[in-house]
């Protein structure tokens, strides 16, 4: 008997581009051990239907009787179930991307939403506005309207929390070396995920090393990655 597709359940926009950076890490994941995939594309608001409470967040991945949300959890299963063409080297730099990430997220992604979570209510479809609107500002104790209000003013920051990548993007083509690790696919989903919905340019136009960096992650796996539908990420 044929094994069913493997299924990724995607958060969308209006325009039926991902809005999650978790869910552009799995995507790059998947590209990486080079497992086709039947996309599922849904709505902030259709989460609680179709999974009847079971999941609360995207991605989820669904392969044969297998279920399971978050994006570490789904990397490591995939890891573990298909080990050809292995996202980690050796626990140690398992272990050592995890160390990246609890920086990365915090310090950069968080900084990202401030910035453009009114961009993503604004991309999102019309019937998950109302929701977004009201989780987000409930989650970040402010509108979406005080969040936006002078966003420019805090792109410096943002850049400067970026250093740690351009320090080691000049020595490596690569934040895994000479080849793309999970490391790579965490912060390019983040940039992924800006390019989706931003009205505001996230980098300086003559920041070299990390625009060097972006173009590699786009021409990965066939520049399946790259798509019209991006927003420029480059004043």
């Amino acid at each position: 008997m044929n094994r069913p597709p493997l299924r990724l359940y995607e958060l969308v926009l209006a325009n039926g581009r991902s809005a999650s950076p978790y869910v552009w890490r799995v995507r790059y994941a998947l590209a990486h051990k080079g497992l086709a995939f039947e996309s599922v594309p849904l709505g902030f608001t259709e989460i609680q239907r179709v999974f009847s409470g079971r999941f609360k967040t995207l991605p989820v991945i669904e392969d044969g009787p297998t279920m399971l949300a978050e994006s570490w959890d789904i990397a490591e299963y995939l890891e573990h179930t298909y080990p050809a063409k292995p996202l980690f080297a050796a626990p140690a730099e398992q272990a050592a991307i995890r160390l990246f990430d609890s920086w990365f997220s915090p310090e950069v992604m968080r900084r990202m939403l401030g910035v453009y979570v009114q961009d993503v209510h604004n991309a999102a479809r019309p019937e998950d506005r109302e929701y977004f609107r009201r989780s987000r500002e409930v989650r970040l104790n402010a509108s979406l309207e005080t969040l936006a209000a002078g966003r420019a003013s805090r792109l410096p920051a943002l850049r400067e929390a970026l250093l740690p990548l351009r320090l080691h993007l000049k020595r490596f083509a690569f934040l895994g070396g000479a080849s793309p690790s999970y490391a790579d696919y965490i912060a390019l989903g983040a940039f992924q995920w800006v390019a989706s919905v931003s009205t505001l340019p996230l980098l300086s136009h003559d920041d070299t090393v990390l625009r060097a960096w972006l173009e590699r992650g786009l021409d990965l796996y066939g520049g399946c990655r790259r798509d019209p539908r991006m927003q420029p990420l480059f004043e």
